[in-house]
This record gives C-alpha cells, structure tokens and sequence, in this order.
C-alpha cells in the first residue's frame, strides 16, 4: 500500500452501513486525513457489533456488550456522526443520500457497506406459523432468545453455517432442534462429503437432529409438511435459507451482477462511490472468478481500502479468497478457496485434511480437527506461491516456514531468522 498526500480537509464522506465494512472505511479514511467528516447510516439501533458472535450471545458465553466490533468510544476517537435511519435511495446526481425520515445527506465520496439480508422463501403457509425469525442481527437473536424455553421443539430450514451456528446457540436451552436442508448434505458450500459426514456425525452425538434431501410442500401452523407426506411438529421456526446482498441502492446507478461490482480499489462503475463487503461481488484469486464471498475479514479490508481512497490515498486489494473458520461444539473448521485439481487427502489422527492443487498452485483446502497452521494454506493460496518453490510435500504432511525457502523465510519472518 502506497499512502499519498493527506487528502482534502472538510471532504464529506457518507457510509451506508455500521458492520465491518463501514468500519474498514472509516478507519482507511482516518489513515489518510483527520479533518475529512464522516457520517455513518446504520438501520440497527446499535453501535457496531460483531454478526458472528450472535449465537454465542445465545448460549450466554458473551454479553451484548462483549459482541461489540469496536468500543463505544469509537465514534468520538474517530470523529464520526453516527446517524439511525433507513437509507432509501441514493442521488448520484446531486450527490446526497435520502432517508426514510426525509432527511437528506449530501457526500463528496460515498461507501456501499449494505451488508446483506435474510432469504425467506415464499414457502406455502408460511404465514400460519407464529413463531418464527431469521438469525442474521443481533434484533432476530433477541427475538428468538424471547421465544426459547426447555420444553419447546425447535426446527431450523437451512444446515448452512447461519442454521447450523444457530442450532449451536440454542441446543441447550429447549427441548430438541431440528434441522432440514433440500441438499443431501450440510454445509454444503463449504465442505466435501467426508467433511460433512463427520460434522454431522459431530452435531448428531450433541443431540442436533438432521432431515437432509428434503423439500418442504407447506406449513400449517406448527408443523411442516414435506414432499412425500412426511410431517414434522414444531414449537419455534428458524428460517436460515441464505443470504441475499442488499444491492438496491445502487440499482441503476452503478453495474450490479451478483453484487455491486467494484474493482481493486474498491470504486463502483458510478463516479464517487464506493461500496464493500457483502453487498458486492469480488475476484476469487483462487481461480474462481467474479463472485460474492460473505465474510467478515474480507468486508473489513475491502472497506479499509475504500476509505484510504475515498480520502485521497492509494490502496488496492486484490486477494480475496473465500474462507471459513468455524466451530461446532469443540469441532473446529477451516476451509478456503476452490476444491479444483489433484487432492491430498489426510485422516490421521481422527483429523480431516484435503488439500486441492492444479498448475503448479494451492487451489482450496477443508480442514476439519487440528487447523493450527491453516495459515500457512491461505497464505499460498494468497500469494499464488508456485508449489515447486517450497517443499510441497513436507507442507502437506507438516505446514511450516521450514518448508519454504530461506529468502522467502526471512521475508516471511521480517528479515529475521
């Protein structure tokens, strides 16, 4: 990263969104200049906290206060205007971002951290069910932790990482959990079909119950009905079907795919706007192209980067990867890029290792036990490192500096070894 200047005092930077991104943008913009003003549009009545930790919030293993991204001094430390409102239509014309209260907010520079919403289905029925809720917000953990108590049944729609974290969050506090999925296994984005048996296995011994392969023809108040007759009962329904990026303030203003497409800057098709995390679609260094990768370290540093030059600085961000780092009940995973190519495939020790690798390149790896070095993968994946650079093999079989090369160790290391 090259910093240049110290921007433009009095510049007025406008973000649409209080999580991750929005962060990245203001702390990338105060790199550059502490006179620029920033103006923050949040739709929650919260300061900034942090999605993933919602469902241990569930459990009690975190307070409200804890889940906090930053502090609540941040907003005075970093002197931004943090405004509570709905963001209802951008004017790329006159430049000013309007609110549902009718307010409107004029920008120099503006950041898209729209973030993304809950997908509900428009299952047949679905109506009839009362007591129901998404898991994506700190609003919908608090709704559902009024609906909990030890005798209730709960299913869940969705054995992705929102589902499955949400049956981790709440399996000990009601009567049993439920989880269906149409796909024949869970996780299905993230893992291999060994890697899924063996979470599954996982959250099955803990008491997590699955119905996989299975479409859902209605609901009639507390039961689902699936295809084939089958019906489930149910207390309390959680809708964890997928996520979809909120990219309809840009609609017609900027080019939207996927996402908001942005390049390595961070610079939408629309002139002074920016836009990061997971409202846009990014490049899959790993090989796979333009797509959207929801993750928290990625929306921080496509915002830190939008920030530095919206404020005049110079910064470009280039190795996106999709990675996941989760745990279910001690069981910890960690997966990144593609699963393309040759596979090196690793189950000592009741572990689970798959590394995928084509051309000369890391591709993607699945981690599921001991993911202590699992750094060491993404930094390959990362840096596109040729694999005949390093000691492959000893990497694959033990992940360490000590396979890579002297020069690249003491690069590595800062020159120190």
């Amino acid at each position: 990263m090259t910093l240049i200047g110290k921007g433009v005092a009095n510049i007025k930077h406008v973000i649409i969104g209080n999580s991750a991104a929005g962060i990245g943008g203001v702390e990338g913009i105060r790199q550059i200049s502490l006179q620029d003003e920033i103006t923050i549009i949040t739709n929650e009545p919260y300061n900034t906290y942090s999605r993933p930790l919602i469902s241990y919030f569930m459990m009690g293993k975190v307070t409200e206060d804890s889940i906090k991204y930053r502090d609540d001094s941040f907003y005075i430390k970093n002197n931004c205007k943090l405004v509570h409102g709905n963001a209802v239509k951008i004017d790329a014309a006159l430049k000013q971002v309007i609110l549902a209260d009718g307010n409107h907010l004029p920008y120099d520079k503006l950041l898209a951290a729209t973030g993304s919403s809950a997908f509900v289905p428009p299952f047949k029925g679905l109506e009839t069910v009362a007591y129901k809720t998404t898991f994506m917000s700190l609003d919908d953990a608090k709704k559902l932790d009024g609906m909990l108590s030890v005798n209730k049944q709960v299913l869940i729609i969705g054995a992705g990482l929102i589902g499955l974290k949400c049956a981790e969050g709440i399996l000990g506090r009601v009567g049993g959990v439920t989880v269906i999925d149409l796909a024949p296994r869970i996780l299905p984005g993230i893992l291999d079909e060994g890697a899924a048996k063996i979470t599954q296995t996982h959250l099955e011994s803990k008491g997590v119950g699955f119905v996989l392969s299975a479409s859902i023809s209605c609901f009639t108040e507390n039961t689902v009905v699936l295809e084939g007759g089958r019906a489930i009962g149910f207390d309390i329904l959680v809708i964890a079907t997928g996520v979809r990026p909120n990219t309809g303030l840009l609609k017609g203003i900027a080019d939207i795919g996927q996402g908001v497409v942005i390049n390595e800057k961070s610079e939408t098709t629309a002139r002074d706007i920016y836009a990061a995390g997971d409202c846009t679609q990014t490049n899959d260094i790993s090989g796979t192209g333009e797509k959207i990768m929801a993750m928290l370290p990625n929306a921080y540093i496509q915002g830190e980067c939008a920030g530095i030059n919206m404020a005049g600085g110079r910064k470009e961000f280039g190795k996106a990867t999709p990675i996941n780092s989760v745990g279910f009940m001690g069981l910890h995973i960690i997966t990144a890029g593609n699963y393309n190519g040759d596979i090196y495939a690793d189950n000592e020790g009741g572990n689970y290792k798959r590394l995928f690798y084509s051309e000369n390149r890391l591709n993607g790896y699945i981690l599921v036990g001991d993911v202590e070095k699992a750094g060491i993968y993404t930094s390959l994946i990362r840096e596109r490192t040729p694999l005949d650079s390093i000691d492959f093999p000893l990497v694959c079989k033990k992940p360490g500096l000590m396979a890579f090369t002297e020069d690249v160790r003491k690069e590595k290391l800062g020159g120190h070894l």
